[in-house]
């Protein structure tokens, strides 16, 4: 199966499970999700894939996921909810990053095989992960402030309206600060270049489908009872 046809179909699948985790767990899910989503993509962004002939990094996939929950909290549960999501990710990579750079420390037994993989992966990881936690915290919070603006002077209206624009600009601030962190000095200029530019590229196109996810989130919620207007 091509990359590309693979993306599509992997964004598409987190963001059901996103939805799934939701109704199954309503705000807490939301939590769950950014918690679950923060991890992963900091694993994956250390692979690097070619889609449509340029370089990219996995981790972009994931990240649209946080974005979303932060989304629904700031729609359905308010400011102070959608901060708290934010931080819970801001904790969850910070304590990942420590924790598991830590176990790359033990001498692994004679019958271990798996030492160097994982000490190949978090070992890296730190970089990686500063460079989330400054790019995570500017970007989100940016997000949440954005987002609510938005909400505010539409006065509700055009919930299309307040996550693209909110997202856009969140991704373009994620995307600068994450990538000239991670990867300035240690890739070629010409590969820095092409993973900044086709870094946001490919997170414009997650936020695309970002959308109708936000819309059937809502709608989910407003079934459940979870959804009501509330002082931002």
């Amino acid at each position: 199966m091509p990359n590309e046809l693979l993306w599509i179909l992997y964004i598409l699948l987190d963001f059901i499970i996103s939805l799934i985790i939701f109704k199954l767990f309503k705000k807490e899910g939301l939590f769950i999700i950014i918690t679950i989503n923060i991890i992963l993509c900091n694993i994956q962004v250390i692979k690097f894939i070619k889609m449509f002939g340029i370089t990219t990094t996995l981790g972009n996939l994931l990240y649209g996921g946080i974005f979303w929950a932060t989304d629904m909290l700031s729609e359905i549960y308010g400011k102070k909810e959608a901060k708290k999501g934010v931080f819970i990710g801001f904790v969850t990579l910070f304590t990942m990053t420590i924790i598991m750079y830590g176990a790359t420390l033990f001498k692994p037994a004679s019958i271990d095989t798996m030492h160097p993989h994982i000490e190949a992966i978090f070992t890296f990881l730190p970089r990686i992960a500063f460079a989330s936690l400054i790019a995570y915290l500017a970007s989100q919070l940016h997000d949440v402030w954005g987002f609510l603006f938005l909400k505010e002077k539409t006065k509700g209206k055009h919930l299309w309206l307040r996550n693209n624009v909110s997202t856009i600009t969140s991704q373009a601030i994620d995307s600068v600060v994450f990538t000239v962190i991670a990867f300035y000095g240690i890739v070629p200029v010409s590969d820095f270049i092409q993973i900044l530019v086709t870094t946001y590229v490919f997170k414009l196109i997650v936020a695309v489908f970002d959308t109708p996810f936000l819309y059937l989130g809502r709608s989910l919620a407003v079934k459940m009872g979870e959804y009501f207007d509330r002082e931002i």
